[in-house]
């Protein structure tokens, strides 16, 4: 007879991937706190997530082994975590194991005293390791409860010092030798033949790539840009990159972009999105639009809700095989291509170079379009044709195929980047079917994730939205809506941002320390609240929300905006210069405040048709706003004339006598 637990009614794809275990599993809340310590019983947190493989080989392992889990039911009470639900227990829990000395890391397994501080933890377990570890830890706990108590609680300790009580050093000004002294640091760590970092594996990075595109942009520096191009080429052309139907995979495992984690983010898909769209604009390299346009149809086609709202990730895995539904033999190749197998080999290297494991090839490569048409006598347009014909056979072929497992829930932090990145790919290529799939998701959020007072819910699915948000949740959706608000001149996208903003500053901020922290300060949870500083595969909550507050600083003549991100720097600048690529988002701000920065804005009936003229290149040192009737946006107010189109260039809130076509206005720009 199948075991059924509680899990069964989570509405995680993860959680419910463990329904069926013989763990008397449980969702996390705080009544589980109350029953463990009226029970007297440790609590065994695992946490996880659907995409997640070694997640995968665990559970088979252990968790659904009868023997494993009457030892587990026994001494503890067995809570599993989706930690893209949940990245506050999350974050919690991985800093306990960081703190014990241990390399975090999923899954993450983590016993805790019954009222939830952590005692013991670690990642991944083999079966026999993970049986001798709970019954170790269980009789531990038994036999020395002041000890254990006593190592808890100091250990609590030092994960309060580390969350919640951020050392402001003596601050650095911010200026561009500091930002320069990081970058000349950051560029000893970089991949100057295959891009990223040095070594293996290598990750994408956006908010790293976006940052240094901005840098070099900004210091004329040839070398960043030439670098970023690089790493951005050697990706699209990589293994990395779903050459058949577009998308990344979360990061290669060697050091050239070869061999994929075969597991599709939708955090990361949306931020490529956006730097792609914003490389092409600096670059007008053709493989960089077509990057965009596969991976926005892979969004639409893979992770896309009828409703609007984008899931979340594709495992690595089919059929229990990781990669399987990805990859091709040569004799299938031969069969779908037929005569044209010689040349498609040649283009995606079924060769030495692309083989992988059990006679299989991972599709890649080598050399640019024109390289390669040239060798074969073809012109540009005849390869695409043809790659194009080869890319619809395979998709065909593949679709047929197990596909691997959809995590189908929809989180708002990570729809509101991929609004972002198809808001810089409809300014990078003036399609609107790219500004209607932003719209259509951004009022899906509107709809189901966003209350009338600006309370925003961070998780959804089948119809229910559930989780309070967190910084995250809304420090990235004002970001879109900031931006939606630049592209459509609609000023419902910024009163919504405004309104998020505000409740942010009610229920997140701590004004001794002028930062946000990650769940509502108003909540009482065994979880130690945090502040978000360190950016990552995703930028930091609170580097999004200085951005936020400058941008809002400028739009609405808020000096006091202003000052507040300033403070939040101050506690960054320190340490920039010596670690420039955990704050790179951040390094994004201080260019804004230490090189020339502009505010554009533009109206008159026809000033959204100005707008798409002025905004064809790569202009990260610019605020746009406009508006084609009156508008009562502080920055926008009193300019608007029913006769005539007017640009207004400013800095800093002071503008220089308004111009009035779009050849002047770039003129004046590029003179600054």
């Amino acid at each position: 007879m199948q075991n059924t637990n509680n899990l069964i009614h989570a509405s995680s794809p993860y959680l419910r991937q463990h329904a069926n275990n013989p763990v008397h599993w449980q969702s996390w809340n705080e009544e589980l706190i109350e029953q463990a310590k009226a029970e007297d019983k440790l609590l065994l947190v695992s946490i996880g997530y659907a995409a997640c493989h070694w997640c995968h080989v665990m559970e088979h392992e252990s968790f659904e082994d009868e023997e494993v889990a009457a030892i587990m039911n026994k001494y503890f009470v067995c809570i599993k975590v989706d930690r893209e639900e949940r990245p506050d227990v999350d974050h919690y829990y991985m800093s306990a194991v960081q703190l014990m000395g241990q390399q975090g890391g999923w899954p993450l397994n983590v016993i805790a005293l019954p009222d939830g501080r952590p005692l013991w933890g670690g990642t991944y377990f083999q079966k026999e390791v993970w049986m001798k570890n709970l019954d170790a830890v269980a009789r531990y706990y038994k036999n020395n409860k002041p000890d254990a108590e006593e190592y808890a609680g100091k250990l609590q300790q030092g994960i309060f010092q580390v969350l919640v009580m951020p050392e402001m050093e003596a601050a650095s000004k911010v200026n561009a030798n500091l930002i320069e002294r990081g970058v000349d640091g950051w560029k000893t760590h970089f991949d100057w033949q295959e891009g990223g970092r040095a070594g293996a594996p290598k990750f994408p990075m956006p908010v790293n790539l976006d940052f240094l595109l901005y840098y070099g942009f900004s210091n004329n520096d040839t070398q960043v840009m030439n670098f970023v191009e690089t790493t951005l080429l050697k990706m699209a052309r990589g293994g990395i990159y779903d050459q058949v139907g577009g998308g990344f995979a979360r990061y290669s495992v060697d050091d050239k972009w070869k061999v994929p984690h075969f597991e599709k983010m939708l955090y990361d898909n949306g931020q490529l999105i956006s730097i792609y769209s914003k490389a092409w604009q600096q670059f007008k390299n053709e493989e960089f639009k077509t990057v965009v346009y596969e991976s926005v149809a892979f969004i639409e086609r893979e992770l896309m809700d009828e409703s609007g709202a984008f899931y979340s990730s594709l495992d690595a895995d089919s059929e229990g095989i990781e990669g399987k539904f990805y990859v091709w033999k040569q004799d299938e190749l031969k069969t779908l291509l037929q005569d044209e197998y010689e040349l498609f080999a040649d283009y995606y290297n079924v060769n030495g170079h692309g083989f992988w494991e059990h006679n299989n090839y991972i599709l890649l490569r080598k050399e640019s379009n024109s390289a390669f048409a040239q060798k074969y006598g073809l012109t540009i347009q005849q390869l695409q044709v043809k790659t194009g014909r080869w890319k619809y056979t395979l998709l065909k072929t593949r679709s047929k195929r197990v596909r691997p497992g959809l995590d189908d829930k929809t989180l708002t932090s990570w729809n509101a980047l991929v609004i972002k990145g198809l808001v810089e790919a409809y300014k990078a290529f003036q399609n609107d079917d790219f500004l209607s799939l932003a719209l259509k998701n951004a009022r899906f959020i509107q709809n189901n994730l966003l209350s009338a007072s600006g309370k925003v819910y961070h998780s959804w699915k089948d119809g229910k939205s559930s989780i309070d948000g967190f910084l995250e949740d809304y420090a990235l959706l004002i970001d879109a809506y900031l931006l939606l608000f630049e592209v459509t001149g609609e000023q419902d996208w910024l009163m919504h941002a405004d309104k998020m903003a505000a409740y942010v500053q009610s229920n997140f901020y701590d004004a001794n320390k002028h930062l946000y922290y990650f769940i509502d300060n108003r909540e009482k949870t065994v979880i130690t609240n945090h502040f978000q500083k360190e950016d990552n595969v995703i930028p930091a909550s609170n580097s999004v929300m200085a951005n936020n507050l400058h941008r809002l600083y400028l739009l609405h003549a808020r000096p006091e905006y202003l000052q507040m991100a300033e403070k939040m720097l101050q506690y960054i600048t320190p340490h920039f210069a010596n670690y420039p690529m955990a704050y790179a988002n951040w390094g994004s701000l201080m260019l804004k405040l230490s090189k020339p920065y502009f505010e554009v804005a533009i109206c008159g009936i026809n000033a959204r048709l100005v707008l798409k003229q002025l905004q064809q290149n790569f202009q990260p040192h610019i605020l746009w706003a406009f508006s084609e009737t009156e508008s009562d946006v502080a920055f926008l107010k009193n300019r608007f004339r029913q006769t005539e189109d007017l640009i207004y260039i400013c800095k800093n809130g002071a503008c220089q006598l308004p111009v009035d076509s779009v050849e002047e206005a770039l003129k004046k720009l590029a003179a600054q």
